[in-house]
């Protein structure tokens, strides 16, 4: 018997596919038999029999029964009829009612047997609904497939076109999965897995090819991460940066300020392990809000710099920019190391003068924006790329800084934590490191919901805060007022807290409609506490660093995800004193209460991450552009967390395994692995 890769076998080799047929197919992605296999049910009608003592009113029933009356047929409404008769089940006579399926008519006839299906009436003795079957449905016929079809094309006829495929093809299936794995964790082959999905007998035995699907959807992605992980690391031309840790601890000691956290120094070894090896580093860094994260990118700027090379940090916008680089100048202060700014705000001979002492290893380290990118901007020896707030950089992007190198190492970094789920699927080719804790002696965020008929107390305890010398932000959703949603929008804001703190405090408005200037005056206005409220959209979600900022009040703070809140909520505590996050809304949804019940509860990001994945689902967690997350057919990331972890270790196991690669019991996952990367990168020496 031959075995048969169906994804090289185009649909019209199925008997009985004509034009039209095809065409429909094509319209919803069906080329070839596997993709027509790999179709899978969204849903299931279950049609098991029921007695009539089990049923509950208005609930869904199924019924067999013996036609008592003559079908009969009436019309209202345009092109609406009822079609209506009795059956007998046991000794009740029953009532049947079938919307516009007039067409059985002519079809029904006393004493024959029908099975219907649809909503149970217990003091009519009625059902409504459909036929399901003339004559016995069979339990093994109880569950029936629903497949996402878009209209295209009847569901009963897609039904025999699978029926079909099963039957000329289910034999020849080529089985991707060795033995061994389907033994191990007792999971169906391909053939009976194709039909279990598309012709369940039980909801056992779908339960189990359900299993076989995500298993192989989840490994087939890991084996491709851990390729490409591998391929990185069998990069022999990384830049190997020496570290001299006396030298490193000698700096730290003399110019970082207080004592390094154990998470900050766990991962400072991490990144010192990737430095010195041969292969470049390809690490995302995650920390929650205020956990140190730039203190260990300068301790790893340090450490290539001090080996003679030079690094970069690019970051998404002009004021963290500026932030990082006042930041760097007072770390690098006491040491001959030279850190400069390059923004778009930089021009003429101040840039070209940049650009000429980093191609001549004058300066050691560049700070900026997407400034970094320009192609007259050349290195002398670009050891060490660091990008803040990676999700905010294309792909593209983050490739061409790395290009201004020979393969240099690359650390990512971000401040939204990243469920373990999304990390090993979004960033699974990167390694990862976590500062998982804060710096001794932060005060945590005080958190509190507020209703918004108490907005007089937030008014009352923001001027407390401004009187003590302190500031303020004050978010809202919206721009302008929207007659679709009943939300404080950000200019009434404005004008409603200049009246009312009056000659007390000077207030600022900022949102995404203003220009990149205007945004910065704003913003460095804030800074230098001339404006002591700042009134905004969401545009200061992500970087900025006002440490005499106290009080994070959001307007509406129900409209706000969960990530997003915390976010907004880590703009403040950077200083000493006392900070206040309080949430005012009237939640009417339980997913809105919810949310803001965890974040009065925890000002744990990573908790916060999980949290609102399992709220949100992984599609909106990074924002459905810029997640790279992959589509699969059944797996969902939230639910089948172990079956990812699972195939995750197998994997890794598989790719550094010689086994893997010369036994030909795995030819099936190589060859599917080889249509996306070049095995001869990955293959073992």
């Amino acid at each position: 018997m031959d075995l048969l890769d169906i994804s090289n076998i185009s649909i019209v080799n199925l008997k009985g596919i004509g034009s039209e047929t095809e065409r429909k197919l094509n319209e919803i992605d069906i080329y070839s038999i596997y993709d027509l296999l790999q179709t899978f049910p969204s849903r299931y009608e279950d049609y098991s029999i029921n007695s009539l003592d089990e049923l509950i009113h208005n609930e869904k029933a199924t019924l067999i029964g013996e036609i008592v009356s003559l079908p009969n047929i009436s019309y209202f409404a345009k092109n609406k009829n009822r079609l209506s008769f009795k059956i007998s089940v046991g000794e009740v006579i029953i009532q049947v009612n079938l919307f516009n399926q007039g067409f059985y008519k002519g079809k029904l006839e006393l004493t024959d047997t029908v099975t219907i299906s649809g909503k149970w009436d217990k003091y009519k003795l009625s059902i409504t609904g459909q036929l399901v079957k003339k004559g016995i449905k069979e339990d093994t016929e109880a569950l029936d497939p629903i497949y996402p079809l878009k209209g295209v094309i009847p569901n009963f006829q897609f039904k025999k076109l699978i029926s079909k495929a099963l039957d000329q093809f289910n034999d020849n299936l080529l089985e991707i999965l060795p033995y061994k794995l389907l033994s191990l964790y007792k999971i169906p082959c391909i053939k009976d897995t194709y039909n279990a999905i598309h012709k369940p007998v039980n909801r056992e035995v779908l339960k189990h090819a359900r299993r076989r699907i995500i298993y192989e959807e989840l490994l087939l992605f890991q084996l491709k991460i851990q390729a490409l992980k591998r391929i990185n690391r069998l990069n022999k031309n990384g830049t190997m940066i020496p570290i001299d840790y006396k030298e490193i601890n000698n700096f730290i000691s003399q110019n970082i300020p207080f004592t390094l956290t154990n998470a900050q120094s766990k991962v400072l070894n991490e990144i010192f392990t990737d430095l010195i090896a041969t292969y470049p580093m390809n690490r995302l860094l995650q920390g929650d809000v205020g956990s140190g994260k730039t203190v260990v990118a300068a301790v790893a700027l340090f450490a290539a710099v001090s080996a003679n090379f030079q690094g970069a940090l690019m970051v998404p916008t002009e004021i963290l920019a500026e932030q990082h680089y006042e930041t760097m100048t007072k770390i690098f202060m006491n040491t001959n190391i030279k850190v400069k700014l390059l923004t778009s705000a930089i021009k003429g001979k101040a840039r070209e003068s940049i650009y000429n002492e980093v191609e001549g290893n004058i300066i050691n380290i560049v700070i900026g924006t997407h400034a970094l990118l320009n192609e007259k901007l050349k290195f002398s020896n670009l050891g060490l790329v660091i990008t803040d707030e990676q999700h905010r950089f294309g792909v593209d992007q983050r490739k061409i800084l790395r290009e201004k190198g020979s393969d240099p190492n690359v650390l990512f970094m971000t401040a939204t934590p990243i469920p373990r789920t999304l990390s090993i699927t979004a960033f699974g080719e990167m390694d990862v490191s976590t500062i998982d804790e804060l710096p001794k002696g932060r005060k945590g965020i005080k958190t509190y919901t507020i209703s918004k008929k108490e907005f007089t107390k937030v008014l009352d305890f923001l001027e407390k805060e401004i009187n003590k010398g302190r500031q303020a932000y004050f978010i809202c959703p919206l721009i302008e007022e929207s007659e679709k949603l009943d939300l404080n929008n950000a200019y009434d804001l404005y004008e409603q807290l200049s009246s009312h703190y009056s000659g007390k405090a000077e207030i600022g408005l900022m949102h995404g409609r203003l220009n990149d200037k205007d945004k910065e005056e704003v913003m460095q206005k804030f800074i230098n506490n001339k404006i002591q409220i700042l009134v905004s959209t969401t545009v200061v979600e992500v970087g900025v660093n006002v440490p005499n900022a106290t009080l994070m009040i959001v307007n509406d703070a129900e409209r706000f995800g969960l990530a997003q809140l915390h976010q907004l909520r880590g703009r403040v505590g950077r200083g000493q004193d006392q900070s206040f996050c309080i949430l005012v809304a009237d939640a009417k949804t339980d997913v809105g209460r919810e949310r803001l019940k965890i974040m009065t509860e925890t000002n744990n990001g990573f908790e916060i991450a999980e949290k609102d994945l399992q709220i949100r689902g992984p599609g909106d967690f990074f924002g459905a552009k810029q997640s790279g997350l992959p589509e699969f057919k059944i797996a969902d990331l939230v639910h089948d967390y172990r079956a990812l972890e699972v195939a995750r270790q197998d994997a890794s196991k598989f790719i550094n395994d010689a086994e893997f690669w010369t036994s030909n019991e795995y030819k099936g996952l190589k060859e599917q692995l080889d249509k996306d990367i070049n095995l001869s990168q990955v293959i073992l020496d």
